[in-house]
């Protein structure tokens, strides 16, 4: 599945090449066409361009527009409760987190795939009409997880009078909701996290204290502890199951 989705763009542009070059190697000029029905059908010329220039939206819309802004923040909010600062490292985190994302977007990535990329492979769509069809299961996604208030929030500030419902929000309204949600219930979740090894600090702060050993620095001693701890609660699966768990 992630192999398909990394090669996606690439093959589709190498299906429309051999027709770009078709006459006299030469890539015909960029046009927009308007179909009997009222479609608008592009060059392939002006496809491969869009296309191309999709990619570098692509890592800004794998970060915000999937599971991997709340994966990477709870897991940065867990090592700083633990108190390791650089261990796991920033390279494990964001592996960690991509592969959590694939794992957790898999069903979104193979309807896209299915009602968009492959009809459009097939010839069976347009572009734009692909791009509306893979765009509707990544939206359902992004609205099982936005909070209505958020939503309203961002509809208010646009200035859109005539939406009555979450579905009909446009993507230009629907994604900063998405992403303050995001954004305040990864906080939740590392704030549920952060306060069991709270305690442990205070614990061993007030024992160190009763026992005169001022100069000693709590994180220290408890430092170990609350490794052992998260060990022995395999806490690991429990906080990755969590979070596979928190997106439904």
């Amino acid at each position: 599945m992630t192999t398909r989705i990394l090669a996606l763009v690439g093959l589709v542009i190498l299906l429309c090449m051999p027709s770009a070059w078709a006459a006299d190697g030469v890539l015909p000029a960029v046009t927009v066409t308007t179909g009997p029905d009222g479609s608008t059908e592009y060059s392939v010329t002006m496809q491969i361009l869009l296309l191309m220039t999709s990619l570098s939206f692509l890592p800004a819309m794998l970060i915000m527009l999937t599971s991997f802004t709340r994966i990477i923040i709870v897991l940065s909010i867990l090592r700083q409760a633990i108190g390791l600062q650089q261990t796991p490292s920033n390279q494990v985190l964001i592996g960690m987190s991509l592969f959590m994302t694939f794992f957790i977007m898999a069903p979104v990535f193979d309807r896209i795939y299915d009602e968009g990329v492959k009809p459009y492979i097939e010839e069976q769509l347009t572009l734009q009409q692909a791009f509306e069809k893979g765009k509707e299961p990544l939206k359902g996604f992004m609205l099982g997880q936005v909070r209505t208030t958020d939503l309203k929030t961002f509809i208010e500030i646009s200035g859109y009078k005539n939406i009555k419902s979450p579905e009909e929000a446009p993507m230009s309204v629907l994604i900063p909701a998405f992403i303050t949600s995001e954004l305040k219930t990864a906080f939740q979740i590392g704030f549920m996290l952060f306060v069991p090894f709270l305690v442990l600090d205070l614990v061993v702060a007030s024992i160190l204290m009763a026992m005169g050993m001022m100069m000693l620095s709590p994180m220290i001693v408890s430092l170990p502890f609350k490794i052992m701890l998260f060990v022995l609660v395999d806490g690991w699966s429990l906080v990755l199951g969590t979070l596979a768990n928190s997106f439904g």
